[in-house]
């Protein structure tokens, strides 16, 4: 074994194999979980050749040694008769902060997708770069095409989720995509087949729902699942344990079929009937909420919107909003509540060029630069999920910076005339059809102040370098030793 005595080495200055609780690596990183971390000889260890350095974070015991991990964690199983990383449950329960461990759980589940996610939101917006300038057509071949390829992992970002989210919470991988395409799967969107409700379940409140459809009985409320983040997770973390469960029960013979089969049977009507209502229920809440604050105070009221927007649409809050946009362009032919959310995207994006021209983390710059440029075409979730969030303090101060751009809008009432596009292509929207008024001006003022103050507060504030090393998307490789 080319690598057995580095793995001896480490092993013994971890405290020994009798101190490893278990031990997994990721791109260039051994994670163990260790009894006692006071037994571990850091200082040793980080002198060690084959070894970069050593880092403790998240209740982790952290030995970077750079791209042939894989081969090093091999050798120290080996060695240490540990349980392979597909074998390894957890021992102990969560560590840190509640904001650390979501930070953590969320990082972990996007990480795999970070590359692709990022050269989507590019092409999307080139695409609609290319529309907006003439270059293509809407209706032409090509950019459906492109839209197709641009669109396919949001539209189904659902399946991606399931597979790394119950891989995450220790299940199979697999039953966590068919999860995910039960919630994107066609037939269940929107009105099945219908054009009047069955029913309509509670009658004259705000949440009123129309039923399409019952499961044996139980009313069933429909929504829009794809680019859906929040409800895959919520399932698949129940998922996990129920199969755990059902694997302990269910007898060794007939436990192959049985136990996805029961798992798949109890959690996808469960999330239809359960996650869905709550996450439909929780958007309507939202909406009748900052359309009263709006009226109340549109400062207060863009504040809210613009700081939070983002988390609303990590939990697909934002679904409460649109609605009552939508009925304001209907009603009135114009919409001031979207409008107060313009600024985020810039915000997020001034806050992605402070962290890729300040890192010295290869792996950090390369996702940066598509994840700005994503989000100056208003698509966010590349530089949300992939910079801003797992790093946690640019994702802190882009909340703060847009919704001070938030409040700007809300402050001049600036105000959408038509359902344009994200980013930069949203602009135009904020044209009167009496020309420019005071709302427009005040729409480019809160983009270029929300994405200087998020560039600022994040070159002087954001740490970039130290929070690197701590998240779970970094490499451990820095490009110094």
């Amino acid at each position: 074994m080319k690598h057995e005595q580095l793995a001896k080495d480490i092993i013994k200055h971890v405290g020994g194999k009798e101190n490893v609780r278990s031990v997994v690596h990721c791109v260039t990183r051994l994670r163990f979980k260790l009894k006692d971390e006071k037994k571990a000889n850091t200082e040793v260890l980080k002198d060690m050749d084959g070894v970069v350095t050593v880092m403790q974070s998240g209740g982790q015991y952290q030995v970077v040694i750079g791209n042939h991990v894989s081969d090093v964690y091999k050798a120290v199983v080996e060695v240490g008769g540990f349980q392979v990383e597909s074998e390894v449950e957890e021992e102990e329960g969560p560590s840190g902060s509640l904001f650390d461990r979501f930070i953590d759980m969320i990082a972990s589940i996007f990480t795999p997708i970070l590359g692709v996610l990022a050269a989507s939101g590019m092409i999307k917006g080139f695409n609609a770069l290319f529309t907006a300038t003439g270059t293509l057509d809407d209706t032409s071949g090509t950019y459906q095409i492109l839209n197709a390829t641009g669109d396919a992992l949001f539209y189904f970002l659902p399946i991606l989720l399931g597979y790394t989210a119950m891989k995450k919470f220790g299940g199979t991988p697999y039953l966590g995509m068919v999860i995910g395409m039960a919630l994107v799967y066609p037939a269940l969107e929107g009105v099945p087949g219908a054009t009047d409700p069955l029913y309509t379940l509670f009658n004259g409140t705000m949440f009123e729902s129309p039923v399409y459809i019952e499961f044996f009985g139980i009313p069933v409320i429909l929504m829009t699942y794809s680019m859906s983040v929040i409800p895959i997770i919520i399932s698949t973390f129940f998922a996990a344990k129920l199969e755990k469960f059902l694997k302990d029960v269910i007898p060794s013979v007939v436990r192959m079929f049985l136990v996805p089969m029961f798992t798949l049977l109890i959690i996808v009507p469960l999330t239809f009937i359960v996650i869905g209502p709550v996450a439909t229920w929780a958007s309507q809440l939202l909406g009748e909420f900052t359309g009263w604050i709006y009226e109340l105070s549109p400062t207060v009221a863009g504040f809210i919107i613009g700081g939070l927007w983002l988390v609303f649409v990590m939990f697909g809050l934002h679904w409460g909003l649109v609605p009552i946009a939508l009925n304001n362009f209907a009603v009135q032919g114009f919409d001031t509540i979207l409008a107060t959310m313009f600024a985020h995207s810039w915000a997020l994006a001034g806050a992605i060029l402070a962290v890729w021209i300040q890192s010295n983390n290869k792996k950090i710059k390369t996702l940066s630069a598509p994840a700005f440029i994503s989000s100056i075409f208003g698509v966010t979730e590349p530089g949300m999920y992939g910079i801003a969030l797992p790093l946690k303090r640019p994702f802190i101060i882009t909340i703060f910076s847009s919704a001070i751009g938030g409040a700007i809008l809300g402050f001049f009432r600036t105000t959408g005339y038509e359902l344009g596009g994200l980013g930069v292509f949203q602009i135009p929207s904020f044209i009167s059809p009496d020309g420019f008024d005071t709302g427009f001006f005040a729409a480019i003022v809160a983009a270029v102040l929300g994405f200087v103050l998020a560039f600022g507060l994040t070159w002087a504030f954001g740490n970039i370098n130290k929070q690197e090393e701590e998240s779970p998307i970094t490499d451990g490789k820095s490009g110094k030793k």
